[in-house]
This record gives structure tokens, C-alpha cells and sequence, in this order.
């Protein structure tokens, strides 16, 4: 199996596991008598940045939450948990509840009414995976520096380029037995360099951002428009 279904077939693992534990989150509300809704999120990426050509940062991300909000008749409280066990699900909704009985009614807390929800969500395609290491990241941030260093005598520094990669998955529902989730996939490129000429300075950037890995611009577009901006 490729790295990319590898990729994809884990997040939707991850987004199995994420509806369970929303829907677990929204039944624990209801038996105490509460209305609800649930979100939560599973980030997992990669950030390489690069200074002067010379590889400067690697970092992995791999973060999630879920956030409950409870309604006690129009009294709210909230609390979330990065920890999604049961037991700490269990701990958040009762955290969650103590806030709401000593909240002031709010007229205007509560959920939206049934018929204004999208059950039926359409598909956005937000998801597109890629397989990028450490290695082809670094890559194009150094191309996208160093082609916006070289493109003038007058470019005498730089604040380094940096490429970043992340997929996640985020899961909603709420106790009108609505339950939506998606996949989603981001990318970007980006460079800043300085230029100047006696002691006069100046700073600017380019980037290019897309859910496709290949539609992003390429790292000498971004390059030339950086040092074209300087």
C-alpha cells in the first residue's frame, strides 16, 4: 500500500474514532438531562523552514481537542478535553454542567432550531492527499529562498522561506442527532527577504497556499515575486 492510502486510510480510522467519541459526548449530555453540541478536531502535519539555504526548524504536529457545550434550559457551559477517553468525556460533560447551573439564563443560549441544520452536507473536497518528507520540503523552501536571494545584488538578507503540510479531521454533532465530519488537507510555501541599498531597508513575502499539493505555485514563482516585491 502507497504512503498516500496509508495517509488517507489512517485519518478516516482517526474519524471513526473522533464520531464515536462525539457521539458518546452527546448521549452522556442527554441521560444528565441536557442539550448539547459536541466538535472536535485531529491535526497532524509538517512544517520545514529554511534560513540562508541552510535548514533551520523541522516540526511534526499532531494536536486535537474536543469542546462540549451544554444547555441547561438557556444556561450554558462549556469545557473540552484533549484526551478523549471515556472517562475524560465523562469529566468534561461534568465540568461542563457544574458552569451551567451557576450561568445566568442567556435568551439567546441554546441550539439552532432542527430545521435550520444541514443534515445533509454536500462534499467540499477538501481533502487531497500528497506524500511530502522532510527531505522534498526542505527542498522547495531552500529553491524558493535562494531564488529570491540570487534574483538581485540589492537582496542582502533574509528571513528564510518555509514549507508546510497538514491533514486533519473535524467532527460536529449535536443532540438533534446531527453528526457530520470531513477530511482536510492544506499546503503552503512561503519566502521573505530583505533588501537594500546604503542604509535604507526593506521587507516583504510571497506565498502560495492550496488543499492540492500540485496546485500549489512553484517555490521559483514564489522566489522572484518575493525579491520582485523587495
Amino acid at each position: 500500500m502507497k504512503t498516500v492510502e496509508n495517509q488517507t486510510a489512517l485519518l478516516k480510522a482517526q474519524q471513526q474514532d473522533l464520531r464515536d467519541a462525539v457521539s458518546f459526548a452527546l448521549e452522556t449530555a442527554q441521560k444528565a438531562g441536557a442539550t448539547a453540541e459536541v466538535s472536535v478536531t485531529k491535526v497532524s502535519g509538517l512544517s520545514v523552514s529554511t534560513r540562508l539555504k541552510e535548514i533551520e526548524n523541522v516540526e511534526f504536529t499532531n494536536d486535537g481537542a474536543l469542546g462540549i457545550s451544554v444547555y441547561l434550559g438557556q444556561q450554558k457551559g462549556n469545557a473540552s478535553t484533549s484526551d478523549l477517553s471515556e472517562c475524560a468525556i465523562k469529566n468534561a460533560i461534568e465540568a461542563a454542567l457544574a458552569i451551567a447551573k451557576y450561568t445566568s439564563p442567556d435568551d439567546c443560549a441554546g441550539l439552532a432550531e432542527k430545521e435550520l441544520m444541514a443534515f445533509e452536507a454536500p462534499d467540499l473536497a477538501l481533502y487531497h492527499a500528497a506524500e511530502v518528507n522532510v527531505e522534498h520540503a526542505a527542498e522547495l523552501a531552500r529553491l524558493a529562498e535562494s531564488t529570491a536571494l540570487e534574483a538581485d545584488e540589492r537582496i542582502v538578507n533574509s528571513n528564510g522561506a518555509s514549507f508546510n503540510s497538514h491533514c486533519g479531521v473535524r467532527v460536529y454533532g449535536n443532540t438533534h442527532g446531527m453528526l457530520q465530519s470531513y477530511l482536510s488537507s492544506r499546503y503552503s510555501l512561503s519566502c521573505s527577504v530583505i533588501g537594500g541599498v546604503q542604509d535604507a531597508l526593506e521587507n516583504d513575502y510571497e506565498y502560495t497556499v492550496s488543499r492540492e499539493f500540485d496546485k500549489l505555485c512553484s517555490p521559483i514563482w514564489v522566489g522572484k515575486n518575493c525579491a520582485e516585491k523587495v
